[in-house]
């Protein structure tokens, strides 16, 4: 005997003592699955058989038993549950969480009750108890389907009981082991003409015949794609017959799925006989109907009674419903469910159009699976967190609309005319308008945690540093929504352990030598200050593609997120000749994107480390050229009278001489600025693309796509100089220490060392991503003018890297992981949750000179 419960399922074992429920279910189910009354007992009593405590003990097990029912886990309850009061407090807990009830019924004979009661070693109930127990339960037979179980199993012997075997059915909405690609396909609305272009421009092939006198479709696709249908195929469109006869054929054939709109749901009571208002288009509907015959309707009722509410896809990752699903709501089964999916969350109340108005229960979605709805027509479709509303209003003269799983891209086709009128489309100030990721930031997504990345599983955030990067992203930080991606700090070379170089390229080949890495790249390290670029093929993508509430051509913002310039003026110039740039070296075609983000340094430095420069630097240059200048003059003066003080003399003029240097060195970095065009801007990663985070990509093909736009604009544009170093050969390793040596000697900054790979691995993991390697002479501005002493640079070759590499590795982590949550269009709280993590990890104390 096949007893089939649904997957996740409260099942509750109905059955006097002693008539072998306990027995049953260790041999049906998992230990950790049974909720036994006895043992409850026991851990409050410290006794299975007292009775007293059994109010405590149930408490308890209800307690748990919701919490199994939250986490999706099936759970059996084993007691007497003899009593209608006690029955009903665990269907309460069932229809809370949304899982169906299942009763399975022990109404075996007294005589084999009393047996079984008189054999049990551990406790022996009164004979009286077991005959009341009896008695109860033939009272409760036929009340079980009304009190709301939905399965109702009846064992009525022990051979029975013996037989059983347990199916553990999958409910009909969970289709996890469905992985795609699928095609989802929002709100048709009797628009067949439209579908077919739809279905067509999506690669499907369509033939039609006529079989028994009724058309028939046959879809296929090459590539194995199915399509899922969101709801709400028909009324207000011209053709809902022939939609819903496509559809059907499609579901019949295992090329489709399809889920319950509202629509349908009224016009499935409709042909079931209910009392339905006619009206919101079923009435053209119905009107479309009087030509098909009556096999043809019972046909499409029985497909209809069989829909479900919405379905889960890809192992959890997906979820489709008409109206959209909150999480818990997700892969479950009760009237509020099904409720919510076909209708959304409203107050109850209606507007002055008669429509109902709807909360927007998406804006405070967090789920991990992305739902994709319809129900509510917007002009484009809408993300929203990790939501997408695809209705696109094809019967009111919109366009019909298809989201791409996995690729997550929409497909559109217009609609042929106008079908219907809807006063949404007509107030510019009412529901179509696209509503997006909201503007502020909710501190339960950026509270102290671990955060999960796909290059390091765990990075903590402690409390401590969390507090700094809250203040920072509430008051600080550009508009959140450009906040996709913060670089990381890092790490320099190895310390040189001789010579007269603290950082020395060969420290830095030596390192991902060890690593085994065969070639590397060197990049030139420009003396200029971070900047983050985001910029737009046009201003309307800001709104479109990053949810702004105006249009704007991008955003340049620093390496902890606050804006770059302060003029809007120079900001929008500076993007406007990147974007030119971009647009003439065919970018935007090539790379099938309209926006880029870039990792860049803009130049000069004192563009915006100005009051830097001038309260820190130019202060120490200024005293120490003064008042070694002067000393230098009366040492002169005193030794022209005859005193022995030469050394003291050289080492006053070394000392002059060094502060000298010092000034040069940082006066290198600064030039006047008056107008964006004595700005430089120097890209160095491509980072992202509509679609892509170029990560997969070498630093090689990074260089070679910056300088294709580059070379446009050299006026304000600088493609920075590279060198690929051949790990295994030592001319070429020689070849790039010269070109360090060359590039600090005529005052650069140094250059920057990186595997090829963007995202480097050594045997035991992820590696460092770059390595800095400063000259001489730059250092200088860092460690102070005489650092070069012997006495000092000594001292500054004991220092330790492993806090700043450690740094640099989590940091580098978790931008990226920002990127790609930002590129599969997560919502923008899981974007953020990174951007806020680097920002905490920048309070980490770490010595800053490094």
């Amino acid at each position: 005997m096949e007893l089939i419960i649904p997957k996740l399922s409260l099942v509750v074992l109905i059955g006097a003592s002693g008539s072998g429920k306990s027995t049953f279910a260790r041999k049906h189910f998992l230990p950790t699955e049974i909720l036994s009354s006895d043992f409850f007992r026991g851990l409050i009593a410290d006794d299975e058989n007292d009775q007293s405590a059994s109010k405590d003990a149930f408490e308890v097990l209800h307690y748990v038993a919701g919490k199994r029912l939250a986490a999706g886990r099936l759970t059996v309850i084993d007691a007497t549950n003899l009593q209608e009061e006690g029955r009903k407090q665990l269907l309460e807990i069932a229809w809370k969480y949304h899982v169906i009830p299942v009763a399975i019924v022990f109404n075996l004979p007294e005589k084999i009750c009393q047996e079984h009661n008189q054999a049990r070693a551990d406790r022996t109930l009164p004979k009286g108890v077991i005959h009341k127990h009896c008695v109860q339960l033939k009272k409760s037979l036929n009340k079980l389907k009304r009190e709301g179980f939905r399965y109702v199993y009846r064992l009525n012997s022990i051979e029975e009981v013996d037989a059983v075997t347990i199916c553990r059915q999958p409910l009909w909405t969970d289709r996890r082991e469905e992985t795609g690609p699928l095609d989802i396909i929002g709100d048709v609305h009797g628009c067949f003409d439209e579908l077919i272009s739809l279905l067509q421009k999506l690669g499907y092939k369509v033939e039609e015949e006529t079989r028994d006198g009724d058309k028939q479709f046959l879809v296929t696709h090459p590539d194995g794609r199915k399509a899922v249908f969101v709801g709400d195929l028909v009324d207000r469109g011209p053709n809902s017959p022939d939609v819903l006869r496509l559809v059907m054929d499609m579901v019949r054939t295992g090329q489709a799925y399809c889920v319950m709109g509202n629509h349908d749901d009224k016009l499935l009571r409709k042909l079931k006989g209910r009392q339905v208002q006619v009206n919101h288009g079923l009435e053209v509907t119905l009107k479309q109907f009087e030509h098909e015959t009556e096999e043809w309707k019972e046909r499409v009722r029985k497909f209809l009674e069989g829909i479900v509410s919405h379905y889960v896809f890809d192992q959890g990752k997906l979820v489709v419903a008409h109206a959209g699903l909150r999480e818990e709501y997700q892969g479950r089964a009760s009237r509020v469910v099904r409720e919510f999916a076909l209708y959304g969350e409203t107050t109850g109340e209606v507007d002055e159009y008669g429509l109902p108005v709807r909360v927007e229960w998406a804006r405070d979605y967090r789920g991990k699976a992305l739902v994709v709805y319809g129900h509510t027509p917007h002009r484009e479709p809408v993300w929203l967190n990790h939501t997408v509303n695809i209705d696109t209003g094809c019967v009111f003269g919109g366009k019909l609309t298809a989201f791409r799983y996995p690729e997550k891209e929409t497909v559109s086709v217009p609609a042929q005319q106008e079908y219907a009128k809807n006063p949404y489309w007509r107030d510019e100030n009412r529901e179509f308008v696209e509503r997006q990721d909201h503007d502020g930031l909710d501190i339960r997504d950026v509270s102290p945690k671990f955060i999960s990345t796909r290059y390091i599983p765990s990075i903590r955030i402690v409390e401590e540093q969390a507090i700094a990067a809250v203040e920072a992203l509430s008051r600080y930080t550009v508009h959140s929504k450009w906040l996709i991606y913060l670089p990381p700090t890092m790490s320099p070379s190895e310390t040189a352990k001789e010579g007269k170089w603290l950082e020395h390229p060969r420290e830095a080949f030596a390192y991902y030598q060890k690593q085994g890495l065969s070639h590397v790249i060197c990049e030139e390290k420009h003396m200029g200050s971070r900047a983050i670029v985001i910029v737009c093929r046009n201003e309307e993508v800001a709104v479109r593609r990053f949810g702004l509430d105006k249009e704007a051509l991008g955003i340049c913002y620093t390496r902890t997120g606050r804006r770059f310039f302060t003029q809007f003026k120079w900001e929008q110039t500076l993007l406007e000749r990147l974007r030119q740039a971009l647009e003439r070296s065919g970018f935007w075609e090539e790379l099938q994107t309209d926006w880029v983000c870039l990792d860049a340094e803009l130049m000069p430095w004192s563009a915006k480390a100005q009051e830097l420069l001038r309260t820190q630097y130019a202060a120490v240059g200024a005293a120490a050229t003064h008042s070694l200048g002067r000393s230098v003059e009366l040492l002169e003066q005193a030794r022209q009278r005859g005193l022995e003080i030469n050394h003291l003399l050289t080492q006053y003029q070394q000392r002059l001489a060094n502060s000298e240097r010092f000034v040069q060195a940082y006066r290198q970095y600064c030039w006047k600025v008056e107008s964006p065009s004595d700005l430089k801007l120097a890209p160095f990663h491509l980072l992202a693309t509509e679609g892509k985070v170029h990560a997969d990509r070498d630093h090689l093909w990074h260089m070679q796509q910056i300088a294709k736009f580059c070379r446009l604009d050299e006026d304000i544009l600088l493609a920075t100089r590279y060198q690929v170093i051949d790990l295994n050969d030592p001319a070429s390793i020689e070849e790039g220490i010269h070109w360090w040596e060359d590039l600090t000697e005529q005052g650069g900054e140094g250059m920057v060392v990186k595997p090829l790979a963007f995202v480097p691995r050594g045997p035991k993991g992820l590696i460092q991503p770059a390595i800095k390697c400063r000259g001489r002479e730059y250092l200088r501005i860092i460690y102070g003018p005489e650092y070069t002493a012997e006495a000092h640079i000594e001292r500054l070759r004991v220092r330790g890297l492993k806090k700043k590499r450690s740094l640099a590795l989590r940091e580098f982590a978790l931008g990226l992981e920002a990127l790609e949550r930002f590129v599969a269009r997560e919502p923008l709280y899981r974007v953020h949750e990174c951007i806020f993590g680097i920002l905490a990890l920048e309070a980490e104390p770490v010595e800053p000179t490094l």
